[in-house]
């Protein structure tokens, strides 16, 4: 789809001028900011005030599943509004039970409760009292290789260099997830990453003390530190490992969920069933802020008699929860999670390794569904990551040829929305290659 309404130049350096002036922006140092102006969107597209369009292969923050401006979300979110814009969480609101039941028709019959919040973030920081408050334990054991959000424990569960300026919270450790690339256990095979990790994180749980640990945090397919596909194995040995001890498993899907990897669930592609799970980001592809965490039926059944101390202001608002009734209709509707699940099989996956085969800056290529990642690195051989100068390289050569990309340390992120069609795969592939044809001979 294309720009169907017009822009204005002017409109584009205004609303420039007014972010620079006034908008503070996360993860920046704000004086070297030139943000992306964008006037609008329509499936796999934005465009700019000038009139120039992109390829959204970031889908934003990995978030715009059903792509932009899907016309069931937008119409629900309308019809929300006219008939009850907000509401207190204490009441019962039909829009948000709806939202509810869908989600749990959806996953395993494990699960009967839903707590909604407002995003990613604050829903891992309500999986975590959940688990402390039901177990009587304190400590929770998350990967390095991971991201669960900007706020008091979520920040400290996450793993990269965004926890260390936060670390604020009380009772996280971490460990090593396996990553056969650049595998932590001298691995020369998936089975034996997966022993060696199972053994490092066993060790790990002895070595913090089992009966101190409320919960295993886990993306089940940690998204910003790499889309790191689990080796076969792993999540159902790390299952083992929580029943063996008696610590909660909790899956974060919040990136990886709602037909991103080609599930539902992406915990549905790996054998695994965990304890509590949180989402948001697909859910409603991030039309309005929400989020949530999925109840296992025994937790929730703590909270019968027992005060569950938690809450927001905004959980389940009607707009949001229309929003969440639209999307997960529409993606019924219109078989969307079989379809990122057949792009990844049919196209994304065999164009991206055939990229790898021509481009020597490809180390390695890793994914399913809409959900992969370009590891970059200077030689092949060693494997040596590639510079961020060189990340930005690539990144300009990408949008300067209209493709709108998704980059994290080395990496170039293909995480189109999970409508993208064979044909905008195929022009994006183009893209890719030419990007780093242009970058590589620079080099």
């Amino acid at each position: 789809m294309t720009n169907q309404h017009p822009t204005d130049p002017a409109d584009g350096k205004l609303a420039y001028d007014l972010d620079r002036a006034h908008v503070f922006h996360s993860w920046s140092a704000q004086g070297a900011l030139r943000p992306l102006v964008i006037a609008g969107g329509s499936g796999s597209r934005v465009w700019d005030y000038d009139g120039k369009t992109y390829l959204d292969f970031s889908s934003q923050l990995v978030n715009t599943n059903v792509g932009h401006q899907h016309p069931a979300v937008v119409a629900a979110i309308k019809q929300q509004a006219d008939t009850l814009a907000t509401i207190a969480p204490a009441t019962a609101n039909l829009t948000r039970g709806e939202a509810a039941k869908r989600i749990i028709s959806k996953a395993d019959a494990h699960f009967n409760k839903v707590f909604f919040t407002n995003g990613g973030a604050d829903a891992n920081e309500n999986a975590i009292r959940m688990a402390r408050l039901t177990t009587g334990r304190d400590k929770v054991l998350s990967g390095y290789r991971s991201y669960h959000g900007n706020t008091g424990a979520a920040i400290v569960a996450t793993g990269d260099w965004r926890r260390v300026p936060n670390e604020f919270s009380r009772g996280h450790a971490h460990f090593f997830t396996p990553f056969l690339y650049r595998t932590e256990f001298w691995a020369s095979t998936p089975e034996e990453e997966t022993e060696r990790a199972l053994q490092h994180l066993e060790h790990v749980i002895l070595g913090e003390g089992a009966s101190s640990i409320a919960a295993i945090l886990l993306e089940t397919v940690p998204g910003t530190a790499g889309v790191l596909v689990p080796p076969p194995g792993y999540l159902p040995g790390v299952r083992a490992l929580c029943d063996k001890y008696g610590i909660l498993l909790i899956f974060d899907e919040v990136m990886c969920g709602f037909g991103r990897t080609g599930e539902w669930f992406a915990w549905q592609g790996f054998d695994t069933v965990p304890d509590l799970v949180t989402f948001a980001k697909g859910v409603n592809s991030g039309y309005v802020p929400a989020g949530g965490v999925l109840i296992s039926e025994s937790i929730a059944n703590a909270f019968d008699t027992q005060v569950y101390p938690g809450g927001l202001t905004y959980s389940g608002h009607p707009i949001a929860m229309a929003s969440i009734v639209g999307a997960i209709d529409a993606m019924d509707a219109e078989g969307i999670v079989d379809n990122a699940r057949a792009i990844g099989v049919d196209h994304l996956g065999p164009g991206l390794a055939s990229l790898a085969e021509k481009h020597p800056l490809i180390g390695e290529v890793r994914g399913l569904g809409v959900f992969w990642a370009l590891d970059l690195v200077d030689d092949p051989v060693s494997r040596q990551p590639v510079s961020g100068g060189v990340v930005l390289e690539v990144k300009k050569a990408l949008m300067d040829r209209n493709l709108l990309p998704f980059t994290a340390d080395n990496r170039i992120h293909v995480v189109p929305p999970c409508i993208v069609t064979a044909d905008e795969v195929a022009e994006a592939l183009a893209i890719y290659d030419e990007a780093f044809t242009a970058v590589e001979a620079a080099l």
